[in-house]
């Protein structure tokens, strides 16, 4: 009896052990069993409501008047342009004008010493007046010469020398006259005056030193800056619309600050050059503005828009909006059951963050404009907030300056085609 009951205690520690592992086991089932029928209702009642709606961003087409242009680089060009230089030689006696002054038509830049000048004109004169007098005898001695004649008192020989004297005087009074003349036009020359309105530049030369007429330094650069001009490039397709536009009036142009944000002066258009340049493909034309704020420089780069027409009364939406796919471009449009429809559309010209919608939109359509790659045709969507239309740019010749601020709504956007050279 001992000897049976020993093997029995022997093997009672394993037989717990496996039972505490069987336990355990059994309480990691029931608590994933558990897990799991708590999380089965909240997928089944997930799955009844359907897919999660996606956050997205909208904005409203509107019809409005939208101004078309063309865009190119230009460069602010003086008017009028002139390097004033001396016309004789001599002595700078004075300076009148201080850099960067403006002066008028007509006003003293610049005096030469006028002695040496002066002087020729006065032995010009007195030289006239010895030849007139000589003239004036000879005249007399001619009268008395042909008088004498008829009674063969005077040879033949000696009244035809009388006549050729008179003759070389009168030439020589002429010589005396254009001696005279210019003379007065060196005289004239020691006063540069201005020859046009405008603003002088550096001064190139001081009071005090002697300059020549073969100087090609100059003393001063004056500029005429109002009116000022534009000269711009423009792509040679460009053209046919220009004269097409030109054709029906006066072609407005907005000269722009390199980073479009400011309007610098509004202008006109003035001409297209004759001729295309074959090696760029490319015409030049030139705008002037009035510049009455020399918002406007010599030499100058800005960002040109030339006005081609107005666009009345056009749907346009926000470009970011405009979705591309295989059969072309389409906009996803917001459903009254807050789902979205990937409607194909045409667009004509865009800018500014604005596009002209020709087909496949209303006006008063919400369009969407976030989000776009996690939205598939039919998608429930939840709007965040409507995206405000792009303001109209500062740079459209149409627009005055001092327009009021308009609604997010209301404000009319400019459509450019953005044309690089």
């Amino acid at each position: 009896m001992i000897g049976s009951s020993d093997p029995e205690s022997g093997n009672m520690p394993g037989t717990r052990h496996r039972r505490v592992l069987l336990g355990v086991g059994a309480a990691l089932l029931l608590v994933i069993g558990w897990l799991w029928v708590s999380r089965t209702p909240a997928k089944s009642q997930g799955s009844a409501h359907g897919p999660a709606a996606v956050a997205v961003e909208t904005a409203v087409t509107t019809r409005r008047d939208v101004p078309v242009y063309l865009e190119g680089l230009g460069n602010v060009q003086a008017f009028y342009t002139a390097k004033i230089t001396a016309r004789v030689d001599g002595e700078l006696q004075r300076v009148g004008f201080v850099e960067g002054q403006l002066v008028k038509k007509g006003d003293l830049l610049a005096q030469i010493d006028p002695r040496p000048l002066q002087a020729a004109l006065d032995q010009a004169s007195g030289t006239q007046a010895k030849d007139a007098a000589q003239l004036e005898s000879a005249k007399r001695d001619l009268e008395r010469y042909q008088v004498l004649a008829p009674q063969n008192l005077t040879s033949k020989q000696v009244l035809d020398a009388q006549q050729a004297l008179v003759a070389q005087l009168q030439a020589q009074l002429q010589v005396d006259r254009a001696t005279i003349d210019n003379a007065r036009t060196q005289l004239a020359y020691a006063s540069i005056t201005a020859p046009f309105s405008g603003r002088t530049g550096i001064r190139l030369v001081d009071p005090g030193n002697i300059v020549h007429a073969a100087d090609t330094t100059g003393i001063v650069v004056v500029t005429q800056i109002q009116p000022i001009s534009i000269v711009f490039t423009l792509p040679e397709d460009a053209v046919p619309q220009i004269n097409q536009a030109l054709a029906a009036g006066q072609v407005g142009v907005a000269a722009l600050s390199r980073d479009d944000r400011t309007q610098l002066d509004t202008g006109t258009l003035t001409l297209i050059d004759n001729e295309i340049d074959p090696s760029t493909g490319t015409v030049r034309l030139k705008a002037t503005f009035a510049n009455l704020r020399n918002a406007l420089w010599p030499g100058q780069f800005v960002n040109v828009r030339v006005l081609l027409q107005q666009r009345r009364d056009v749907v346009t939406l926000p470009t970011v909006a405009v979705e591309r796919g295989p059969e072309g471009l389409f906009a996803y449009v917001v459903k009254a059951d807050s789902t979205v429809e990937a409607r194909p559309i045409k667009t004509a010209e865009d800018t500014e963050g604005v596009t002209v919608v020709t087909d496949g939109l209303q006006s008063g359509e919400r369009v969407v404009t976030s989000n776009q790659y996690r939205l598939q045709p039919g998608a429930p969507v939840r709007t965040l907030a409507a995206t405000a239309a792009p303001a109209a740019p500062q740079g459209q010749a149409s627009q005055a300056a001092d327009t009021p601020t308009q609604d997010a709504g209301t404000q009319t956007p400019k459509v450019a085609h953005r044309l690089t050279q």
